[in-house]
């Protein structure tokens, strides 16, 4: 339970690190863009989207490797033990959205619990850097 424990621990500060660097190297390019400057809002949402499914992926790799693996849980249900199902439970876990059509058993049932809790953490992050950069950028014109 250990190792799980530290698994779990390691795939939640890589979310949080890869999130917090985007989020600081979007803040440094964006006042960069002058020839687009009215899409630079729209530009940070597609950048805080593309580290949004970056860190969904990055979920969906350990349950894939934790549902191969030999006790720490399995996935169940409308799973075929794919790779990209494991990317459709890291979605609906990651936005709390759970259809529930996919069931985690064993120690995937706490990775589940931290990626929902993660991923409404990273999401309110970025809705909230979001609102700053248009704050920012909307009172210029």
């Amino acid at each position: 339970m250990a190792v799980v424990f530290l698994i779990n621990s390691l795939v939640i500060a890589l979310a949080v690190l890869i999130h917090y660097e985007v989020l600081r190297r979007t803040t440094v390019l964006l006042p960069r863009i002058s020839s687009v400057q009215k899409y630079r809002v729209v530009i940070g949402v597609f950048i805080a989207f593309g580290a949004h499914v970056a860190e969904v992926w990055l979920f969906a790799a350990s349950f894939y490797v934790m549902h191969h693996a030999d006790n720490w849980g399995h996935l169940q249900g409308n799973f075929d033990g794919s790779f990209l199902d494991a990317v459709y439970f890291s979605f609906t876990t990651y936005t709390t959205l759970g259809t529930g059509d996919i069931e985690p058993f064993g120690a995937l049932r706490f990775l589940t619990g931290l990626e929902s809790l993660t991923g409404l953490i990273l999401i309110t992050w970025t809705a909230s850097f979001l609102f700053l950069e248009m704050s920012r950028y909307w009172n210029e014109n």
